[in-house]
């Protein structure tokens, strides 16, 4: 009986080290240029991003995946707006696809002909630290936090990725927008208060920031908004922002969903009223 019980044993224990080498198989074949379809066929939420080139920004040792858009039709001598998305801690990794996970827009950059670019940040491993696969090193769930004086190497990246796009590309300089969500809503805020000056108008979603730089963000239009009864990253990051900002005589938008909890950017980004009023926006 115990004979029969150990060879049973033997024989589970070697189908499961055969599944775990071929999830490594697996995981090695993943690419952030090329995406492999076959064995991780496309999910239906990324099929509206099919038009999205696959590429990668690298730069001091360190890799940024990321993906682009570009207008369909490209007119002769005419600049396009830019829009920057930053994805939220879940979707970290470096296929290149899961950044759009959460991400579920309406199809914005086709009724406004724009640039898109939505870099990818890695996932936490055992040979990395915090600071490396984030956008912004801080506790997400705390009740605040102070900017800190050099940014993470993905923000780093992400942020010299944005300078390549705009000398290679006919960016209209004075509409260039950001948004992301969670994470990615805090990298919004980060990116503003490091760059106050490059953007036309931006949508912070669940995140927060530094209120010593609400000065600095007076003159830039934002729609900051924050789920009422969120668990992950507390209301009141939002709240303090757009406080200090008010008090210091800037033009923001604050909308708070009463009931919602982390998820305030699925009815954000699939609300057409939102984009129409960032394609508005126009530098002054």
């Amino acid at each position: 009986m115990k004979k029969g019980r150990t060879c049973i044993m033997r024989i589970l224990l070697g189908w499961i080290v055969i599944f775990v080498l071929n999830l490594d198989a697996r995981a090695q074949t993943i690419t952030p240029l090329s995406p492999d379809y076959s064995q991780f066929p496309q999910k239906e939420w990324e099929k509206k991003f099919s038009a999205f080139q696959f590429k990668v920004y690298q730069d001091g040792g360190h890799t940024l995946p990321y993906r682009f858009y570009q207008p369909a039709k490209k007119h002769s001598g005419k600049k396009y707006p830019l829009v920057i998305f930053f994805h939220g801690a879940g979707e970290r990794g470096l296929d290149n696809r899961t950044q759009f996970q959460r991400f579920a827009p309406t199809l914005f950059w086709q009724k406004y002909p724009c640039y898109v670019v939505a870099p990818e940040c890695p996932a936490r491993t055992k040979e990395n630290s915090n600071a490396e696969s984030v956008w912004v090193d801080t506790s997400f769930g705390g009740p605040s936090h102070k900017m800190n004086e050099n940014p993470t190497w993905p923000m780093q990246l992400a942020m010299q990725l944005i300078n390549q796009i705009l000398k290679k590309n006919k960016v209209d300089i004075n509409r260039m927008y950001v948004t992301g969500l969670s994470m990615g809503g805090f990298a919004t805020w980060e990116i503003l208060q490091r760059e106050p000056g490059l953007f036309a108008a931006a949508i912070p979603i669940c995140g927060g920031g530094d209120p010593a730089y609400a000065a600095k963000l007076n003159s830039i239009p934002l729609w900051v908004i924050h789920g009422g009864s969120d668990r992950t990253v507390p209301v009141t990051r939002s709240r303090e922002m757009v406080s200090a900002i008010q008090a210091s005589g800037g033009n923001v938008k604050y909308s708070e969903y009463p009931g919602v909890d982390h998820d305030s950017w699925s009815q954000t980004y699939g609300n057409p009223e939102i984009w129409d009023w960032l394609f508005s926006q126009v530098k002054k």
